[in-house]
Order: C-alpha cells, then structure tokens, then sequence
C-alpha cells in the first residue's frame, strides 16, 4: 500500500479475472495506432496478472460514442497495438454492455493468462453517467478490479469509479507510478518548489494558479498567460493575446502569492513579431517597451536568464504549459532552453521534475527531452486536476 491507496500487492490475483481499467484511448489513423505510449505504460500490469496465471481483462473508453454503439469507435482496432507492445496475443470480446451473457462465455473459454480487450465502455451511455447498474454488469465478469488509468481518474464514470467499488480494487503499477511521482512533486515535494505554467489562457488555469500559489515558492508565469498578468500591471501588450476582462483576476493571484510568500515570476523581455507565422521576423522588446502593432510570441534571453536561476535554486519543478509559441520556430526558443535546462538539472541528481498536460509533453519532445525528467505524465485533464488539488474520483475510489 502506498499513500492510503491499494496497489497490486493487496491482491491475490492467481488465476483470477482480472478487470483492468486502461486508457486505450490512443490516436488512429486508417485502422492503427500512431502513438502506443498509453499502451506501453500498461504492458508492467499486464505481464504481472498474466504471470500468475490471470485472465486480463480490458476495459476503456474511445473516442465519443455517445452511448451509442458505433463500428467506427470499436476498441478492436487497437487489439493488434496491445499485442505488439505486449508480445501476447490478444483476444477481442464483441458486447453492447445491455446484455453480457456472451461476453461472460467468451471470458470463462478464454484460458489462463489470455489478454482480451472488451468492447467500448461508451457504448453505453450508463458509463458515462457512472450507472451502478452497469457497474454491475461489468463486475460480474471479473473476481477482481485495477485502474491503470491515470488519465481518466478526474472522471466519475462507472467504469473508474461505481466498478471500483464492488469488486477488490487497487491501483495498477503505471497509476501507483503516476501517483507517487505527483506526490513528490507538490504533495510531500523537497523545497524549493516552483511551478512553471505556461499555455494560451489564464481562464482555462485560474483554479490551478489559485492552488498553486498556496503550494509553492515561486511561481513562473509564461505564455500567453503572462501577457495578462502583465496586462494587469500596466504594460501595454501591444496585439499580442492577452484576456483583458482577467486583469483583476490576475491582481487577485498577484495578492494571494503575495500573502503567501510565493514569488510570481514573470518575463522581463520578449520575442516580438508582426505576423504569427513560422520563421516571420522578429525584434526583442523589454516588457515595458512593446510596439503597439507587434505580437509577444516567446520570452526572450533575460526572462530565460531569470527562470534558469530560479530552477537552480529549487530542488523540485513542477510544470505544466509552454512559455511561448513552441510549435513554430523560432518562437520555441524560450521553452527548449528551459526544457533542456530542467532535463541536465534532473540529470545531475539536482532536481525532481514533473511535468505533464499535452502541450507540456509535445514540448518536452520537440526539446529532445521527454524521457529525461523525473517523470513525465501523459494525462491532460486528471494531471491539470491534480495540480488544481482536487481529488480524482477514480483515485479515491481506490483508497483503502
């Protein structure tokens, strides 16, 4: 047991049914999958139940069904993407969720140690609406539960949440990984702590910003966010994008930081362009000098000198969003040099770093440095959830 949640260790799962809760809800394209990362973060759980003889059963959403049951959405298209990343073969099982007498059939067949892949929780629209009675249904197939899915933890839907609690449930070795990663870095993080978070807007992350200020020693604000904060201090900010109607909001936070010891750190200096496309020209401004007519679409060297100290001295950085325009050069400037700089810090046993959300990690790949940080998350909604410190139903669930 780890931080009051069941892992593996609290099952007895020889030659059990064993009802795996994944996210399989990876990117298709013409019938495979384009990127297995999901999959690949399962394989440790599966080769666990399988060496004791457990029959694993797969259970996930994909896509938007509707609660309807629709060909186009069927789990079997990543059947093959399991088996490759397992080197098991993986078997399909067909249900509309209404009626799982042959699904029950199929499973019982099915010998010990088979890997089969059920049908789309969502068709049915009782998972979506965590329908007890498909709980039900959906127990009656299994002896036991896991959740491996970090990713759709922050949803209260029947199969990561009412399933959890009837039959013996635990976290799976990807979700307990998940779990203590996030742990350390804000529930029980060594200090200095910063967060780094960066994106378009302020108003999809005023709830995180609020947590995060209570939480951490300082706070480094980027992207597009920061024009707003900036905004709110006076600066003209020229075309670039920017939520005027948040500027008091934005005071709020600045206040609330202020109470709570926490620096707010925001760009000194900008890359400024006139037209938002790849390689347009561009000219470096000081924050207090941006041409009327131009667009900030990166920080510039000062405010990347300033973060950089920051996270030299901090033992652990948690992060989450870009700090500029990263997908185009050369607006990716700001959070290469950063992401790079958290990666040789981490390297050098100096730093604990956490980063997660789905720019945050197409960022750190674009840096050349996704797998060098303490620990990457892949989920977007569940992590940006965690870092707004709300508690996950599928997480609680699983609490002993």
């Amino acid at each position: 047991m780890s931080n009051g949640f069941k892992t593996l260790d609290d099952l007895d799962l020889t030659g059990k049914r064993v009802l795996l809760r994944a996210d399989l809800n990876v990117p298709v394209a013409d019938g495979k999958v384009t990127d297995a990362t999901r999959i690949e973060r399962l394989v440790p759980t599966i080769r666990e139940i399988v060496k004791k003889d457990g029959k694993v059963i797969l259970l996930s959403h994909f896509g938007r069904p509707k609660g309807q049951v629709n060909p186009e959405f069927s789990l079997e298209q990543v059947c093959a993407a399991v088996a490759d990343q397992t080197g098991h073969p993986v078997g399909f099982v067909a249900t509309d969720w209404v009626d799982v007498s042959a699904a029950k059939a199929a499973i019982d067949a099915a010998p010990a140690g088979s890997v089969l892949v059920m049908e789309n929780t969502r068709f049915h629209p009782g998972e979506e609406a965590n329908d007890v009675d498909l709980a039900q249904r959906m127990a009656s197939l299994g002896d036991c539960y896991i959740n491996d899915a970090f990713s759709a933890a922050h949803r209260a839907h029947a199969s990561t949440e009412a399933l959890a609690h009837l039959l013996p449930a635990a976290a799976g070795l990807a979700m307990e990984a998940e779990l203590e990663a996030l742990e350390s870095g804000l529930g029980k993080p060594k200090k200095p702590v910063i967060a780094i978070v960066g994106g378009a807007k302020v108003s999809s992350k005023i709830d995180l910003l609020e947590n995060l200020v209570t939480k951490v020693d300082g706070l480094v604000i980027g992207g597009g966010m920061a024009n707003t904060f900036l905004f709110a201090q006076g600066y003209g900010m020229g075309k670039s994008l920017c939520e005027k109607d948040l500027a008091d909001t934005a005071r709020r936070i600045m206040e609330k930081a202020e109470k709570a010891n926490c620096a707010i750190i925001l760009p000194i200096d900008a890359v400024v362009s006139w037209h938002f496309k790849a390689n347009s020209p561009t000219r470096l401004y000081g924050i207090d000098a941006v041409d009327p007519d131009g667009m900030i679409l990166d920080i510039g060297p000062s405010s990347i000198e300033r973060i950089i100290g920051a996270i030299d001295d901090a033992h652990t950085v948690v992060w989450n969003g870009p700090v500029g325009a990263f997908e185009m050069e050369p607006f990716d400037a700001g959070t290469v040099a950063i992401a790079k700089h958290v990666a040789k810090r981490t390297h050098d046993g100096l730093l604990i770093s956490v980063a997660g959300g789905g720019d945050t990690v197409g960022a750190l790949a674009h840096a050349g440095v996704k797998d060098k940080l303490t620990y990457v998350s892949t989920a977007g909604g569940a992590f940006l959830e965690w870092m707004e410190g709300k508690p996950l139903p599928g997480v609680e669930a699983l609490k002993k």
